[in-house]
Formats: C-alpha cells, structure tokens, sequence
C-alpha cells in the first residue's frame, strides 16, 4: 500500500485534472446533444469509457516504460499486430457510409487506429532516439518512413483519409524533434507534393475530391460537405460571447448541425457555450500541452522525450484540424477533437498514452 501511495503522489495530478475537466466539457456537450434526440445512450456509454480509460491510465502508469524502451521486439509485436487489426478490417469490419474503419462486437464498435496511433508514438521514439546521431543518413528516415506507409496505405484504402493525415503528420513532428537536416526535409516536401499530385488524379475518391472542392467552393455542394461547414459556422456564429445554453442551441438541438457528437462537437460547445466556453477549452487545451512538455523537457534519455513529443504533435494535429473543419478552414476529413468527440477508442487509447507519460514522469 506504501508504495502505491508514493506512486500516486507522484504522479502529475494538475496534468490529469486538466484532462478530467476537458473530458468533463466533452460530456456536457453530448449530454446536451442527446437531448434534442432524447437518446442518451452515447452520453451513459461515454461516461464508462471515462471510466476505463482513468482505470487504464492508472494501471500503466505503474508499469516501467523502460522494457517497452529497451524490448525493440515487444515494439514490433505491437506494431505488426496492429497491421494485421487494420488488415482485418477490410473482411471483418461492417462498412458504414462506404467506409471500413470500426470493429462490431454487440453493442461496441472499436476503432484500431485509435490504439495503433499509440504504438506509432511508441515505435518511433525507439527508432529516432538510437539514431538520432545518424540522421543526417537518408536510409534512416527512408525506413522510418516505411512504417508510416504500410499502416497509412491500410488506412487510406478503406478509405479513410483523416487518420492519414494525422500520422504524416506525426511522423514529420517526430523527425523535426529528431534533427532531420533542412535539406532532407526540403525534399521530402517536394516528394509530399508529387504525392499529392499523384493522389489527386489516381488514389482519392470521387467523394474525397467532393469534400476538398466543396471547401474552396462551397456552392460545388450545397447539400454535401459545404452544407455541414456552413451549419457549423453559424453554430460557431450564434453562440457569441456567453452561448445559447446547454441545451438550447438550434443548431444543435433542430438536428441542422451534423454529428455535434463527434465531428462537429467544437460547433455545438461554441454555440451553446460561447466564446468564454471555447476560450476555457482552448486554455485546458494549452495547459495539458504545457504539462506534456515540461514531462518532455525533464526526461532523462531521448526515447521518453521523443515519446512526448509524439504525443503532443498527435493532439496538436488533431485539435488544429478539427477545429479548422469546424471554422471552415480546412476540408471536413472526419476527425475527433481529443478528450472531447464520442468514442471509446479514442478516448480509452489517448488515456493509455498518459499512463505512459505519467510512467515516464515517477521516473524522472
């Protein structure tokens, strides 16, 4: 009992209760969504993955993140079993909307991705922080970028474009925090363009092209993507300073502003909560990425630090993209807003990632 008081004690407590307090806003949110559809089943189900996701964090935390550093061949049975969960979904998964990306299992849908994001993080900061005296060497970002490829082709096929980006983007984070020389990172970019390019005339769906020129211009269609970008802007419009009040959004609760609960969850908390509600998300939202980044800052040896890193550059992603689909700065490419959208993969995966960090934390 002795040693799990000290453990506790040291643990990040102002990290966790900042996350708590987001989750806590992301509840009243889907708490009050689930009104206008007097169905609050999402809300009771939300709130038992809380629950195991704070359970899971807590377990981590106790476990050393020392024999994922020092056990490569844990790291790879990892990895490749979360190939094989995103492989499986092409035969097992249900397809919703023309889409594969979830595991059915009764009444729960699990989502690998979520998880497999972790294990990116963790794969990553193993390879770059044994190489990061050599990065200089192209081979070693060629690799690392291999990793990347395999899990993002899976995902792209599925087809889903969102997580793609979110991975691209944390596996240029990681390589910057590496060291990666300007050069390399030049060609890279023109190599990302040449993909792009590429993508466009060969890869990307017709509704993929659909949503990106919708988002240039809207009146392509006005009853598709454009549609759901401009009810969220006047979501975020309406709700001005103070908000409409849980509850009384019409946006929100009339059924004009598509999925509030997961890909537009950031337009329903401003309309209903205002601009004092957003500010207070977006400082909670800031306070946790200080804390990270102190964890990071204090860690001893570049595996934990480069850890952080990814995972700060995992919820930076993310926020900015979700949040920029909602302003209507970036194409609607459906993703969650951390700690906050519906869903227990995504909660219960990023609260496994703090039980990481919080490991990482009691040993510094």
């Amino acid at each position: 009992m002795k040693f799990i008081f000290i453990h506790l004690k040291k643990l990040d407590w102002l990290l966790i209760i900042s996350v708590l307090l987001l989750t806590s806003i992301g509840l009243l949110s889907i708490y009050s969504s689930s009104l206008g559809r007097g169905d609050f089943l999402n809300f009771q189900k939300q709130f038992a993955f809380l629950g195991i996701g704070f359970f899971l964090m807590l377990t981590v935390s106790f476990f050393d993140y020392r024999v994922l550093r020092n056990n490569p061949y844990l790291i790879l049975a990892l990895y490749l079993l979360g190939l094989f969960a995103l492989a499986g979904l092409f035969v097992f998964g249900p397809e919703i909307r023309g889409v594969r990306t979830w595991y059915r299992i009764g009444p729960i849908s699990i989502d690998p991705i979520s998880f497999f994001k972790i294990v990116l993080i963790i794969l990553l900061a193993k390879y770059f922080s044994t190489r990061h005296v050599r990065m200089y060497q192209v081979q070693h970002i060629l690799l690392s970028g291999f990793y990347i490829l395999l899990p993002a082709s899976l995902i792209f096929f599925q087809p889903n474009l969102g997580p793609v980006i979110i991975l691209v983007a944390l596996w240029l984070g990681i390589l910057i925090v590496s060291g990666i020389k300007l050069g390399h990172f030049s060609i890279l970019a023109v190599c990302g363009i040449l993909i792009l390019i590429l993508g466009w005339n060969f890869l990307l769906r017709d509704y993929q092209k659909e949503r990106i020129i919708s988002f240039v211009s809207p009146q392509f269609e006005p009853l598709g993507a454009g549609w759901q970008q401009a009810q969220a802007k006047i979501a975020v419009g309406s709700g001005q300073i103070l908000g409409r009040g849980i509850g009384q959004g019409p946006q929100t609760q009339d059924g004009f502003l598509p999925k509030p609960q997961t890909d537009f969850i950031f337009a329903a908390i401003s309309e209903e909560m205002g601009l004092i509600g957003v500010a207070v998300l977006l400082l909670l939202f800031l306070f946790v990425l200080k804390r990270i980044i102190k964890i990071a800052l204090n860690s001893r040896e570049n595996f934990s630090r480069l850890f952080a890193a990814g995972f700060i550059f995992l919820l930076i992603s993310q926020i900015f993209i979700h949040i920029g689909m909602n302003l209507g700065i970036v194409p609607v490419i459906g993703l969650s807003l951390p700690f906050i959208s519906y869903g227990g993969s995504g909660l219960i995966s990023l609260f496994i990632g703090l039980g990481i960090l919080q490991n990482i934390k009691t040993h510094q």
